[in-house]
């Protein structure tokens, strides 16, 4: 089915234009493909091209760019929003989702320093790249202003035993969401963060085999579709810029988050 003629998508004349990054794989793949077969044109943004090129290829009528990009690369996150703007124009969208976990499992007085700045590179300054390359462009651009979603975590919340780097670094991206929120209300930059809780994807397959507990206990977790992810991402991605999902929490029901397990 054309993506164009899907009852869920956007009419040509309010088409719109995303950047997302992390695209090749799990969450931003799947928010990539609910966004292109709703009608809008989607910047897939990654360090593997192969992995991009397989994200456009699941909808090939929908108008896609893919661009290499590394987010903790200044460089590349300017080469990837110049290409976005050069493509289609303009930009109302950056779901800003490229992250890693990390060496899972390292006690903190074990972790090689060069791992934590790896997980804040990618997580931290990357998230930051490319939000503010995304905002001054939103700020700039006629009509003025867009969207920011950022891709927290539960962990922006609660951490994991032995996961100091990624814990870390999704509470920074809380703060990173709250002022871009704030600075972004003169220009009509909307910023919001979306917290997710065992999306089933190759990043959360130990999961379903067992994962380390605050009580020391390994246990198996319940994991949900990723595509309902996806779907929240596109409800806050298609409100009009005068409502804002500041934050949102999308969880497996039974996993051990809510309460004392």
């Amino acid at each position: 089915m054309n993506a164009l003629n899907d009852s869920n998508a956007l009419p040509a004349s309010q088409a719109k234009i995303a950047v997302v990054t992390g695209a090749g794989s799990g969450i931003g793949r799947a928010v990539a493909v609910e966004l292109l077969r709703t009608g809008w044109s989607v910047a897939l943004a990654g360090r593997k091209p192969e992995t991009l090129e397989e994200t456009a290829a699941l909808v090939p009528e929908a108008p896609s760019l893919v661009v290499r990009t590394d987010v903790s690369r200044p460089d590349d996150v300017a080469a990837l929003f110049d290409a976005a703007r050069e493509r289609f124009g303009r930009l109302d969208l950056l779901f800003n989702n490229a992250g890693t976990f990390g060496p899972g499992g390292v006690p903190v007085e074990e972790l090689p320093y060069e791992a934590w700045q790896h997980v804040v590179n990618t997580n931290l300054n990357g998230a930051f790249l490319c939000a503010q390359a995304a905002y001054r462009q939103m700020k700039e651009q006629d009509p003025q202003g867009g969207r920011i979603i950022n891709n927290g975590s539960i962990s922006a919340h609660t951490p994991r035993p032995l996961s100091v780097a990624y814990t870390a670094t999704k509470h920074a991206l809380t703060g990173l969401t709250k002022s871009l929120s704030l600075d972004g209300r003169p220009y009509r930059i909307a910023c919001g963060q979306i917290d997710i809780g065992n999306a089933a994807t190759d990043m959360t397959e130990r999961m379903q085999t067992g994962a380390l507990q605050a009580n020391g206990e390994t246990a198996v977790e319940p994991v949900m579709d990723v595509a309902d992810v996806a779907r929240t991402v596109r409800h806050m991605a298609e409100l009009p810029l005068e409502a804002n999902v500041q934050f949102a929490t999308v969880l497996a029901t039974a996993m051990p988050y809510v309460g004392r397990g």
